[in-house]
């Protein structure tokens, strides 16, 4: 999908050298797939104490079954 964007130049060259990405594409796609990363470690994190834990489950036996 082409997409025209204004983007900061001196950021996008901080993240090429950075990250050692040879384009602008890599350097942005990079930086997306991260942020969608850390959203979803921020929607795991909160269901921190949210979830029941079964105290029954032995998870030691479910390793041997596989």
């Amino acid at each position: 999908m082409a997409t025209n964007l204004a983007l900061d130049d001196k950021l996008i060259a901080q993240a090429k050298r950075l990250g050692h990405h040879r384009s602008k594409r890599e350097a942005v796609n990079r930086a997306l797939s991260e942020y969608v990363s850390r959203l979803k470690q921020r929607e795991i994190i909160e269901l921190f104490g949210t979830v029941q834990m079964d105290e029954s489950y032995d998870h030691k036996a479910a390793r041997r079954a596989r």
